[in-house]
């Protein structure tokens, strides 16, 4: 039998702590060793991230990131020197140069990069069709309720004037994912991870609409068009639950869960979505 992997955690929010607890009754497969965070309160067992170091990651096999794009960009040449990493926050990806950085480094080191699909329904099937050159053009159109965006300028003055709204939706953004990153890091994960698997694409031809909608008091949707040779289009819609002003699903939660468990049967050396 395999010894189970040793996971540390960068980040300790609400999909942190999911995934802490979720990954600790995983006896045969995972031990969570230790987590990381910005803000570090006393009596839990975390470190800040000062401790992110070449000591703290000589012992673990998987650093499974959930905080936020910056300290992916910050962390990721240190950790891929030591270990394999689980990108929860692909919107960084946006960044070229990171990308290239992690990409080579995956390959350099004989590492696993993990990006999840998250709420991107047939990331796989997408991926398959990126591998072939088949994919012509992907479009994801993301819905949600006004209160569930984190954004930065301009968009986040365009979504406050969409708060006033009682019924009528608001366009927030449409064009490239790879513009869209920088301004929305905490809501597009699922774009960002789209443009990883459509990687013919990539950020600059993969487009993204971000929709404000006030009936969305219970849901998000992610609706991907995905086209092909010859009149192929596939159109999948998917309504995931979410609790009013979340950022992040509740089946995203589990959808992380899967990932990181998915990705333990990935080829060490390279980039994966999972």
């Amino acid at each position: 039998r395999m010894a189970p992997i040793r996971v540390g955690i960068l980040g300790n929010g609400h999909l942190g702590k999911f995934l802490h607890s979720e990954l600790s009754s995983l006896t045969d497969e995972f031990v969570v060793v230790r987590v990381w965070n910005r803000t570090v309160n006393e009596g839990e067992d975390v470190l800040p991230l000062e401790k992110l170091d070449e000591k703290h990651l000589s012992d673990i096999d998987l650093v499974v990131e959930v905080a936020h794009p910056l300290l992916v960009k910050k962390f990721a040449p240190l950790i891929l020197q030591h270990a394999d990493l689980f990108i929860g926050s692909p919107t960084c990806l946006a960044d070229q140069e990171l990308l290239d950085t992690v990409k080579n480094l995956a390959v350099e080191k004989r590492r696993k990069v993990l990006v999840p699909a998250g709420a991107f329904w047939g990331g796989n099937d997408i991926q398959k069709m990126a591998d072939k050159g088949t994919l012509k053009s992907l479009q994801v159109t993301m819905s949600k309720h006004p209160d569930s965006f984190k954004l930065e300028s301009p968009l986040k003055e365009i979504n406050e004037k969409a708060k006033l709204e009682k019924e009528k939706e608001t366009v927030l953004y449409e064009g490239p994912v790879r513009s869209l990153c920088s301004l929305a890091p905490n809501n597009v994960n699922t774009m960002a991870g789209a443009s990883i698997a459509a990687h013919n694409l990539g950020f600059d031809r993969v487009t993204a609409k971000l929709v404000a909608d006030p009936k969305l008091r219970d849901w998000h949707i992610v609706g991907v068009v995905a086209t092909g040779p010859d009149g192929f289009e596939v159109e999948t819609i998917r309504k995931n639950p979410a609790k009013p002003g979340a950022v992040t699903g509740q089946l995203t939660y589990f959808s992380f869960l899967a990932s990181i468990r998915e990705g333990s049967f990935k080829p060490v050396g390279g980039l994966h979505i999972c």
